[in-house]
C-alpha cells in the first residue's frame, strides 16, 4: 500500500482521537489530585504531567519498537527503534500513516504509566518514580502490547483486546498492586482519615476522561469505519450503566450516592468496556457496565480495612474492571457486530479459554515485572520520602510550591502539614 491509499477521513479522525488520548493523561492528573490531601496537590497531578514527557521519548526511542516489530511471540525488535522507518507511508493494513499511528499508541502508553502513580501518591519520591516510569515503559508496556497487538502469543491464539484490557487496563491495576506492596504505606495510613481535598476536581477529572475515552475506544479502530462506531457508542453506553448500578449500591449500603462513588463509577465502566467496546452489542455493552461495578465497588469498599494502601485504587478500578472486559467478550463477542469472532454464548467456547488465559497472564507478568523493577530500583535509590517530609507534604519537598497559597504567592503551611515535633 502506498501513501496515495491513505485515507484522509481516518487520519483526520485519527489525529483528532490522539489529541484527545493525549488529554485524558493532564484529566488523570486532577481525578488524581482531588482524591488526595491539599499538601500532596501538585506533586500528584505532576507524576501524570511527569509521563507526558519521559515516557513520550522512552516510546519514540525504543517503546514503539518493541511493541510493534515483529520480534517474537513475546517481545518485538528493534527496526523502528528511533523511529527508524517510521514517516507518512501507511501502516501495514491500515489507511493512515504510521507515523500518526506511533502518535497515537504513544498517548495509550504515556497514560498508561501515570496511572500506576495512583498506588504510590503521597510517599514516593518523584525523581525516582520518573526513573521507575522510564523502565516500566520499556520493559512492562511494550511487552504486553505485543502479546495483544503487536503478533505476540496472545494475538496468535486470536485473544480479542480491542482498545487496551491486557496492556493498559489490567497492566496498570496489577503493576499498582505491586508497587503499593513495595513502597509500603503512608505513615498515617490506618491511623487517620486520608480523605480526598478536592472532590469537583475529582468529579471534572472523571468528566474529562471520559470525554477522552471516546478517542481511547473509538480511536481503536483506526478507521471510521464500523468497528470504531460500535466502540465509540458503547463507551458511552457502558459507563453510564455503571454510573447507575454505582448510585444503587451507595443507596443499598449508605442509603446516600457520593460524589466521589459517581466519579470512580465512570472509570470503572470506561475501563470495563475498553478491551470489548468492539466486539460486543450495545446491549451487551448496557450488560457489562452494570456488572463491572460489583467486584470493584466491593473491591474498593473492603480494600481500606486491610494494610494495603493501594491509595486510589488502580487494582480497584483498573485492574478488575480490565479484567471484566475482557472475559466479557469470550461470553459476548458477536460475529453479526464485530465481523471477527464469537464468544461463548454464541457459539465458540474456546474464545473464552483464551480470554481467560490473557486474564491470568497479563496481571502475572504485570506484578512481578513491577515488583522486580522497583526493588532493584529501590537498591540505587529511595523509592519514598521520609516520615518528616511526608509530614510536611510532597508539594514543597518535591517541588517547592504548593497548590494553594494566600493569594500574594506567600505558600500556606497549616496546621497538617507541619512535622509533628513542631505542631503546638
Amino acid at each position: 500500500m502506498s501513501a496515495a491509499h491513505i485515507d484522509s477521513g481516518a487520519t483526520a479522525w485519527m489525529m483528532v482521537a490522539t489529541a484527545l488520548v493525549l488529554m485524558m493523561t493532564p484529566a488523570l492528573g486532577l481525578f488524581y489530585a482531588g482524591l488526595v490531601r491539599s499538601k500532596n496537590t501538585l506533586n500528584t497531578f505532576m507524576m501524570s504531567i511527569g509521563a507526558l514527557g519521559v515516557v513520550t521519548i522512552t516510546w519514540a526511542l525504543v517503546g514503539y519498537s518493541l511493541a510493534f516489530d515483529t520480534g517474537n511471540g513475546f517481545v518485538g525488535g528493534f527496526k523502528y527503534a528511533f523511529l527508524n522507518g517510521v514517516g507518512f507511508a501507511p501502516r501495514t493494513g491500515m489507511a493512515i500513516p504510521q507515523l500518526l499511528f506511533f502518535a497515537f499508541e504513544a498517548a495509550f502508553c504515556i497514560i498508561t504509566a501515570a496511572l500506576v502513580s495512583g498506588a504510590v501518591v503521597e510517599r514516593m519520591r518523584f525523581s525516582t518514580f520518573l526513573v521507575f516510569m522510564v523502565l516500566w515503559s520499556i520493559l512492562i508496556y511494550p511487552v504486553l502490547a505485543h502479546w495483544v497487538w503487536g503478533g505476540g502469543w496472545l494475538q496468535s491464539h486470536g485473544v480479542l483486546d480491542f482498545a487496551g484490557g491486557v496492556p493498559v487496563e489490567m497492566a496498570s491495576g496489577f503493576s499498582a498492586l505491586a508497587a503499593a506492596l513495595v513502597v509500603g504505606a503512608r505513615k498515617d495510613y490506618g491511623r487517620q482519615a486520608l480523605l480526598p481535598h478536592n472532590t469537583v476536581l475529582v468529579l471534572l477529572g472523571a468528566g474529562l476522561l471520559w470525554f477522552g475515552w471516546f478517542g481511547f475506544n473509538g480511536g481503536s479502530g483506526y478507521s471510521t469505519g464500523h468497528s470504531s462506531v460500535l466502540a465509540f457508542t458503547n463507551t458511552l453506553l457502558a459507563p453510564a450503566c455503571t454510573l447507575v448500578m454505582w448510585f444503587v449500591l451507595d443507596l443499598w449500603r449508605e442509603k446516600q450516592v457520593t460524589a466521589i462513588g459517581a466519579a470512580t463509577a465512570i472509570v470503572v465502566g470506561a475501563v470495563a468496556i475498553t478491551p470489548a467496546c468492539g466486539y460486543v452489542s450495545p446491549l451487551a455493552a448496557m450488560l457489562l457496565g452494570a456488572v463491572a461495578a460489583l467486584p470493584s465497588y466491593a473491591f474498593i469498599v473492603w480494600r481500606p480495612r486491610t494494610r494495603l494502601d493501594e491509595s486510589l485504587d488502580v487494582l480497584g478500578a483498573h485492574g478488575l474492571g480490565g479484567l471484566m472486559g475482557i472475559l466479557f467478550i469470550g461470553l459476548f463477542a458477536e460475529i453479526s457486530w464485530n465481523g471477527v469472532a464469537n464468544g461463548l454464548l454464541f457459539g465458540h467456547p474456546g474464545q473464552l479459554g483464551w480470554q481467560a488465559v490473557a486474564a491470568l497472564a497479563a496481571p502475572a507478568y504485570a506484578f512481578v515485572g513491577t515488583f522486580a523493577i522497583l526493588k532493584v530500583l529501590g537498591l540505587v535509590m529511595p523509592l519514598r520520602a521520609t516520615a518528616r517530609e511526608e509530614s510536611v507534604g510532597m508539594d514543597i519537598i518535591a517541588h517547592g510550591e504548593q497548590a494553594y497559597t494566600d493569594g500574594e504567592g506567600a505558600i500556606l503551611v497549616t496546621h497538617d502539614v507541619l512535622p509533628e515535633a513542631t505542631r503546638p
